[in-house]
């Protein structure tokens, strides 16, 4: 809607000061932009105040000086400054180094970040505006009902910590959510797991999905353990952590030392995997898994509700997603799919219009109002051939997109891996078919191919799928709208093969290219795959590729993964899918409906 103003109710949401600081914008209750400011800096997880993100916001819906109306914050910064203060004063000495570095941060920046907001909005026009400041909990809640597709829904927020909450069950009607209950600091899921992360050699706040990724090759043998020792999870998944076992209060590290009595030592960064490394991500995934479970069950009970929506970083865990959908007792999950803190800047948008500003949710009628994710800058195909041409990229022009889809559709067939850049980028992290890295995949090669020579990450990481939404049922078990790669379902039984490779019982690193099923580049070791179905009314272009792959081979999947490379953001404009393609082994880059050869970049 570059251009145009619509309606008269403007509010901006605003997540800063921590990771994946991020800029929304509602317009009478309808998001129509969001975009992380790391896409901008090309930072990963950037944390600073999103000025990009926030000009991009304002110019994309055309909102002048005199017409925004309210900011909104995601969490409030004197609560959580409270929390910080309070938990590094009460372990003492070893507390100390922390606390000062603490103060120094907050009393220098983040405490102010209401007056950092009002100057910055000020350079861009924008003067005599109220902020309104929500609670960390509440945004998240907020992301998770008020895009979802249901009326009325029970709530589920997981994550690290907001400013004292951990975990917050609720209740969502209308255009009103109430949450009735929570878990407080220092007892966390979110840190819980991503103290495991790091005991697994892997970065925290970013690597928990790697974690997730690894447990599938392990056996939980380590649980029981877990349970006796540092971890009691109640009826109503409420935990208790045993903080011998736990530093993260002092704040210079995860765990203590005495953890490697029960585990044995933590794996350095660069150190090989091996079994004992999946077995303890194996017995921490499945204390986390229980413990959803029975949090999902209590909201179950608690609200009567038949459905359930989901955010919080924790809410990324998509097997774990998988069980409350096979276990809690509800018809239908929906998750926010910018569930960590950059959907606390929607959140914290979507609140302040619904329930400060008491306005009623647009109609839904059974579609969610995330727009396919789909809300960040777009190029159309007059940029990106202007931008080709002023920089004297060779490229060809296919004309129109089905032509472009039928001749990628042919590569792909033929074994290339391509880079596909299509339209709006998407909000959240995962890549969802506008800034995508796609391949076939029947061809089990394509995951070395791609973890070595164009992701340049760990083999055992799984690729997700993206199938054609009218034919998941013959390719995927489950039901269910599963636009955004939020939960996991296993490979249809139809589309399963005898293991051809290293039996289960085999070391690790030999059981990574085993074949399971017709789809084995998106088939994980447990037989699972982290489902994407595309539709063509939220997705047209990327639903006609794979409408041309399915006529041509018969097979309506493709491997998905972000377009990026290692260590950076997904790509935004037509100049970083460039530099990403020159850097890597691509074999083909899609921008629009231009297609650009390697030899047009590459020396």
């Amino acid at each position: 809607m570059d251009g145009e103003r619509s309606g008269q109710g403007v509010v901006l949401g605003v997540s800063a000061d921590f990771h994946d600081a991020a800029a929304a914008l509602v317009v009478d209750g309808v998001v129509v932009a969001a975009a992380e400011e790391e896409r901008f800096t090309r930072r990963k997880h950037d944390p600073s105040l999103p000025r990009h993100a926030i000009a991009w916001c304002l110019e994309h819906a055309g909102v002048g000086p005199g017409d925004l109306d309210r900011v909104a914050f995601y969490e409030k910064p004197l609560s959580a400054y409270d929390r910080v203060l309070t938990t590094h004063a009460g372990v003492g000495p070893r507390g100390f180094p922390q606390l000062a570095r603490a103060v120094r941060s907050w009393s220098g920046r983040k405490l102010w970040v209401g007056y950092r907001l009002e100057k910055l909005l000020q350079g861009l026009g924008h003067t005599g505006l109220r902020t309104h400041f929500s609670e960390h909990h509440q945004s998240h809640a907020a992301s998770a009902f008020y895009p979802s597709p249901f009326d009325r829904a029970a709530i589920l927020v997981l994550d690290g910590v907001g400013e004292w909450a951990t975990s917050s069950v609720g209740w969502g009607a209308g255009h009103r959510i109430e949450l009735h209950e929570e878990v407080r600091f220092p007892d966390s899921l979110g840190l819980l797991y991503s103290a495991f992360t790091a005991y697994c050699g892997f970065e925290v706040n970013d690597g928990e999905y790697k974690l997730m990724g690894l447990a599938p090759f392990g056996t939980p043998r380590y649980e029981a353990d877990l349970r006796e020792h540092v971890v009691h999870v109640a009826d109503d998944g409420s935990l208790r952590l045993d903080q011998r076992w736990f530093d993260y209060r002092a704040g210079a590290r995860m765990v203590r030392p005495r953890l490697a009595e029960l585990l044995g030592p933590p794996r350095d960064p660069d150190e090989p995997l091996d079994e004992r490394h999946a077995d303890i991500a194996a017995s921490i995934q499945a204390v986390l898994e229980e413990a959803i479970v029975r949090m999902g069950r209590h909201a179950r009970a608690l609200t009567g509700e038949r459905n359930l929506c989901l955010a919080g970083g924790v809410a990324l865990n998509c097997v774990a997603n998988e069980r409350l959908v096979e276990r809690a007792g509800f018809d239908d999950l929906w998750v926010q799919p910018a569930a960590g803190d950059g959907g606390g800047a929607l959140g914290a948008a979507l609140w302040t219009w619904h329930q400060v500003l008491d306005h009623p949710r647009p109609e839904r009628h059974g579609i969610d109002g995330m727009s396919g994710a789909l809300l960040g800058p777009a190029y159309d195909d007059a940029q990106v051939q202007a931008w080709l041409e002023a920089n004297g990229v060779a490229h060809t022009d296919h004309g129109d997109h089905a032509s472009l889809c039928r001749e990628v559709a042919a590569r792909i067939d033929g074994g290339a891996l391509v880079g596909w850049f299509q339209g709006a980028m998407e909000f959240g992290p995962r890549a969802l078919g506008h800034r995508s890295i796609l391949g076939d995949a029947r061809d089990a090669a394509n995951v070395g191919r791609i973890n070595a020579s164009v992701k340049r990450r760990e083999g055992f990481r799984p690729f997700a799928p993206a199938v054609l939404a009218e034919e998941r049922h013959r390719w995927f078990a489950g039901s269910g709208d599963r636009a955004y790669m939020t939960v996991t379902a296993p490979v249809h039984p139809d589309q399963r093969v005898a293991a051809v490779g290293p039996a289960p019982g085999a070391p690790f690193a030999e059981r990574l290219g085993a074949v399971r099923s017709t789809i084995p580049a998106c088939t994980h070791v447990d037989g699972s795959a982290r489902l994407q179905t595309v539709d063509a009314e939220r997705n047209p272009a990327f639903h006609a590729l794979l409408q041309a792959f399915h006529d041509r081979t018969g097979c309506p999947v493709l491997i998905n993964t972000s377009f990026n490379r290692a260590g950076e953001p997904l790509v935004r404009t037509p100049a970083d899918a460039v530099r990403c393609f020159e850097d890597t082994e691509l074999d083909l880059l899609v921008l629009g409906r231009f297609t650009v050869e390697p030899a047009a970049v590459r020396n």
